[in-house]
């Protein structure tokens, strides 16, 4: 790559010819702020936060989108550039719902950050706010206009890296507001829950439906026996609401402050993780056997589920039909486990913490209720146990590790590396080769599956079989490979995909980042890692040698994909509308290409 010279704040440097003048300024240490700014993803210059000064240019540059020439002259911290940047950012603030100590990103929102750094002390531009509609619709998640400053960060996630496509700016001028078509409620529309529009928001203006109080309140009641669980990706994570060093696990801590809170019982969905890969490992080697529909597809994902029934029905048949691992154990909680301890099931309340919003969608799907009663009552995302932990004044970083409790705590290190892209896959594989060959893997590390290439491929040799297996995080990337297979462009036995880039560990429920890491740390290796070395130092490594899934099969489900299996553990999938249809519009016809209005029977 050719290199150009330039002089930033009277320092001359070499970068490379295809930077940005922020790319410039930030490999020297020099921060110009932003708030629109995603890397790849929102490089629109619409915030006008990153003004600079450019020799030879008659107004301010926006440094975000400015490329590089040689010779280049730029200042970042005149008196002229402090000045538009503070009246850019007033202007902002003027039609903003500035209640910041009630607002969930307060701390963590860099618009509040960006206010303190430039010393914001009054907003001299009071005048007419935009109207105000706190959009409810959603399972999982919250919209509201007044905090939002129309970056469109969040459109292009959901049309760039999601494809989903169902934000978009409305009106113009002062009017402009993000939001679905027609002013539809979030969850009125093909939206998968995912949640990446949150992780993108740098404000308030999105945030997951918090579920926090009626976890308090189940807590709080005698006649309830409540049990959590905690899905690989959140030990990865949590710490970070507490100060620790992004990529520190914290497991035992976890669950010491889960039973500080006060759960009946503190279980661990890398439990029910191993058992999904007993499950669809043996639906695989059924479907290689039997001349089954392939490629089959995970199905531990709830947002790629989601998007598969909406946008890729034809595909339906190919998804495991397992549940995701937090729904399996709910419903072993309520039958295996009810049972056991002679507990009736009505009175048991299972919480989840999830890395992800899309859960909280899942857990009230209608098909997942196995015992009479939704497998799972309530689901938590990472963020908002943290605010549990700080609300009941639990000094998280500094609690002594203790263990899950037994049978359904205790897990595998194939259980745990559920939480990063291509785990569901090594996990698997580790599995379904011992399972195949009958031989002990001499390596278990399938390397070929890690890491955060968007799209991975492989052919795993098992002997007398060799499966071709393929790995896709985001459903950006899920659309890229199905839309190969469809062609006929690949051809796969097995492919795990994740909703999420970088997979669970960088989930829409996860720890928001501070515009600082974003640019400065690889977030999904980081988080990827701790979930790795944790299964390196586990004793077991691998699903089908747990003991306590040995002992739940003798004891009650038989043997994988038994009858009792498929009665608890497994599911089905539905087509859904890619375009839902309000029956109420006289539009309809015109917008969904009809010749004459329909019913939406027909």
């Amino acid at each position: 790559m050719n290199k150009v010279t330039i002089t930033i704040d009277n320092q001359q440097i070499q970068v490379p010819e295809n930077y940005t003048v922020l790319e410039a300024a930030r490999s020297i240490g020099i921060d110009i702020p932003t708030l629109c700014f995603l890397k790849d993803i929102n490089e629109v210059g619409a915030c006008r936060m990153c003004l600079v000064e450019v020799q030879g240019a008659k107004a301010l540059q926006t440094a975000c989108v400015l490329p590089v020439t040689e010779g280049m002259v730029i200042k970042t911290n005149t008196k002229t550039v402090r000045e538009a940047r503070k009246a850019t950012l007033e202007l902002i603030l003027s039609n903003h719902n500035r209640e910041c100590l009630t607002c969930t990103r307060n701390g963590n929102c860099e618009l509040q950050t960006l206010s303190n750094e430039m010393g914001i002390k009054d907003i001299p531009f009071e005048g007419d706010k935009t109207e105000c509609v706190v959009d409810l619709s959603s399972h999982s998640i919250v919209r509201d206009t007044s905090k939002c400053i129309v970056c469109g960060r969040c459109v292009s996630v959901c049309h760039k890296v999601q494809t989903v496509g169902v934000l978009g700016f409305i009106n113009r001028g002062f009017e402009t507001t993000v939001g679905p078509v027609f002013d539809k409620g979030i969850g009125d529309v093909a939206c998968i829950n995912c949640g990446q529009c949150i992780a993108a928001c740098p404000v308030g203006a999105l945030r997951e439906k918090d579920s926090s109080e009626y976890v308090w309140e189940a807590l709080e009641d005698s006649s309830k026996h409540v049990v959590v669980q905690t899905a690989p990706a959140v030990r990865a994570a949590l710490g970070e609401e507490f100060g620790l060093p992004m990529g520190t696990g914290v497991t035992g801590r976890m669950a010491a402050a889960l039973k500080r809170l006060g759960f009946d019982k503190v279980f661990d969905t890398d439990f029910a993780a191993d058992l999904t890969i007993l499950e669809e490992g043996y639906e695989l080697l059924g479907r290689l056997k039997n001349n089954g529909k392939l490629p089959m597809i995970t199905s531990c994902s709830p947002g790629w589920i989601k998007f598969c029934e909406h946008y890729y029905p034809e595909f339906l048949d190919n998804l495991s039909t397992c549940k995701s691992p937090h729904e399996m154990l709910g419903a072993l909680i309520k039958s295996y486990y009810a049972e056991k301890n002679n507990i009736d099931p009505k009175d048991i309340f299972v919480v989840s913490i999830m890395p992800c919003t899309a859960k909280k969608y899942e857990a009230a799907r209608g098909e997942l209720a196995t015992s009479g009663y939704q497998d799972v009552d309530v689901v938590l995302t990472t963020r908002e146990l943290a605010r549990m932990i700080k609300e009941a004044r639990i000094d998280f970083a500094n609690l002594k590790d203790e263990d899950f409790d037994e049978v359904l705590g205790e897990s595998t290190g194939a259980g745990v590396i559920f939480g990063a892209t291509g785990g569901v896959m090594e996990a698997a594989l580790r599995t379904v080769a011992e399972v195949v060959t009958g031989k002990e893997l001499e390596k278990i590390e399938f390397n070929q599956v890690r890491g955060t290439e968007g799209i991975k491929e492989a052919e795993i040799d098992l002997g007398e079989v060799k499966v071709k297996v393929a790995v896709a995080h985001s459903t950006g990337k899920a659309r890229e490979l199905l839309e190969k297979v469809k062609s006929g462009e690949a051809d796969y036995h097995f492919i795990e995909v994740m909703g999420c880039p970088g997979g669970c560990v960088t989930g829409g429920g996860q720890p928001h980042l501070s515009s600082k890491d974003r640019y400065t740390k690889n977030v999904m290796e980081l988080r990827a890692k701790a979930l790795y070395d944790e299964d390196t130092s586990k004793a077991i490594r691998k699903s089908h040698q747990n003991p306590m899934i040995k002992k739940l099969y003798e004891e009650y489900l038989g043997e994988p994909n038994s009858h009792k299996s498929h009665e608890l553990l497994h599911t089905h999938y539905i087509k859904r509308d890619k375009y839902p249809i309000d029956n109420t519009c006289e539009y309809n016809k015109y917008c969904l290409g009809f010749d004459e209005a329909a019913s939406c029977e027909e």
